[in-house]
């Protein structure tokens, strides 16, 4: 039977243009890795948005998989961003083979 160990998947929703300020956070944090999804379009309290290049508003998802401390960290260190830019940062339990990796 295949082992899992439970990590903390990290969803953080940023504007492009500051997508090196949430991967500087993840690699500060100690942890190793990360992947940046574009997102197109959405719906949130202020009503539907879709990508906009030209405005500079374009947005993307980082996705990472951490620890539970190192995943407090994280949280902790973009904590001042998330109000400051608007991010929304998501995580929840998610059960991993090779946890030693993450």
């Amino acid at each position: 039977m295949i082992e899992t160990v439970t990590r903390k998947r990290i969803e953080i929703l940023a504007d492009t243009q500051l997508q090196k300020r949430v991967t500087d956070a993840i690699d500060s944090v100690g942890i190793t890795g990360w992947t940046i999804v574009p997102v197109t379009s959405g719906k949130g309290r202020d009503g539907a948005w879709r990508e906009e290049r030209v405005m500079g508003t374009d947005k993307v998802f980082v996705l990472t998989i951490a620890a539970e401390d190192k995943a407090s960290a994280l949280a902790e260190t973009l904590a001042p961003m998330l109000t400051r830019y608007g991010f929304i940062l998501s995580m929840w339990d998610v059960q991993v083979i090779r946890g030693e990796r993450f």
